[in-house]
């Protein structure tokens, strides 16, 4: 079943290239060009939005001629990256990105918030129950964020800190801000179990603060769940954590005033503009562990403020990150052994669940069985694909240290 037929009388006929997508089990390549053909043909023939000297200049093709040439190029310098008709596509691209900003933040700084100012009672009681002080970093990012939250404007700002940098507290400080205010506080995580992990850190500090504290997620059903809504709407969850399940339809808070969205990048814009209209215009915290340089920062998160924790709390151990070569996982699971022997606990994280013929790396189930047959029943395995009741076991177990090797995808 060749690809392509054509006339020997004909050789032109004949695509000297092909373009190249990545594919998914059951979608062909050549099913593939032909869809992304059949919608290129159909793009809309607009008139041309950028200045004519400008585009002179560059020496570039009109949009559709430059979207065309991108998905069927004829010659090899038609291929290279930097090709007159990638460059304006590209340019098109990042202009509508930044200009799609620039509006957001127009409307957002003529948008009317609520003045968040708390009386510092509930932060003061934590702060004597925590067991350090905080660092510069940490109370300078405090400062902007009260700072915002104070502002009739609403906040939309973004904390940027490496993991161990401390922001699970400077976010907790920010939410009892507006819970002093009178207002709830919720906080998103992207999966279960990282909400637990929340729930967990922070009920000591809000049981010192003499606050309500509450999680929702996708697995709470029927009494149960119905008691849960019932104490948010009632305004007596005092501060929320959950998933996704956070701004589902049935859930209802008293007065919504302060929103934080942990690890962003993996929420998209409609999610957190769902969580955000579960109250009157809250203010945001987006947060994140992607070091992320500042000129890249304004570039990409263009409509939101920018605190950044720049150093760690002291006594945290420093991190050393190695990349090894596949070659020498002989000499990576012999660490591991080492370690595990010494009482230490691993996690070795996966990119897949199981093996797929489309992309060669290592599946979790086949790291899994191979780390069983040299460690034995020491080792545990969580992925998406599981129950909430069965990752609940297993990460159970690994914090009760009855697992020394945890292997998992990125749950």
């Amino acid at each position: 079943h060749p690809d392509h037929i054509a006339d020997p009388k004909d050789p032109d006929a004949m695509p000297l290239f092909e373009a190249v997508y990545p594919l998914t089990q059951g979608l062909t390549a050549n099913v593939m060009r032909k869809a992304v053909g059949a919608a290129v043909a159909r793009a809309p023939r607009l008139s041309e939005w950028q200045d004519a000297a400008w585009i002179k200049r560059q020496d570039w093709l009109g949009w559709n001629d430059a979207l065309m040439t991108a998905h069927s190029p004829t010659s090899t310098a038609e291929l290279s990256a930097l090709q007159p008709a990638r460059q304006r596509l590209a340019y098109d691209e990042l202009l509508a990105n930044q200009l799609a900003l620039a509006l957001i933040r127009r409307v957002r700084m003529k948008s009317i918030g609520r003045s968040i100012v708390g009386d510092g009672t509930l932060r003061a009681k934590v702060r004597k129950s925590l067991p350090f002080k905080l660092t510069e970093a940490q109370e300078n990012a405090l400062k902007e964020i009260n700072a915002d939250m104070e502002a009739p404007e609403r906040m939309v700002r973004l904390l940027q800190g490496d993991v161990g940098s401390g922001k699970t507290i400077v976010a907790f400080l920010a939410m009892l801000n507006a819970v002093e205010a009178g207002a709830q506080a919720a906080l998103m995580a992207p999966t279960e179990i990282l909400a637990r992990q929340h729930f967990e850190t922070l009920s000591p500090l809000a049981e010192a603060a003499g606050v309500s504290l509450e999680i929702v997620t996708g697995r709470d059903k029927g009494a149960a769940r119905s008691e849960k809504l019932g104490r948010i709407a009632s305004g007596e969850a005092q501060i929320v954590l959950g998933t996704h399940a956070l701004f589902q339809e049935d859930v209802a808070y008293k007065e919504l005033g302060f929103i934080i969205v942990d690890e962003q990048h993996r929420f998209g814009v409609h999610q957190r503009m769902a969580l955000s209209e579960k109250g009157p215009r809250p203010d945001m915290l987006v947060m994140t562990a992607t070091p992320i340089p500042r000129t890249l920062a304004l570039a990409v998160y263009g409509d939101m403020e920018m605190s950044a924790i720049r150093e760690k709390p002291p006594g945290r151990k420093p991190v050393t990150t190695r990349a090894v070569p596949v070659e020498r996982i002989e000499e990576v699971i012999a660490g591991v052994k080492r370690a595990a022997e010494a009482g230490e606990q691993i996690y070795w994280v996966c990119p897949l669940v199981e093996e797929s013929e489309l992309v060669p790396l290592t599946a979790a189930e086949d790291r899994y069985n191979e780390m069983r047959e040299r460690f034995g029943d020491r080792v545990g395995l969580v992925h998406g694909r599981m129950s909430g009741v069965e990752k609940d076991a297993v990460m159970e177990k690994f914090h009760e240290r009855e697992l020394s090797v945890l292997i998992a995808t990125t749950v």
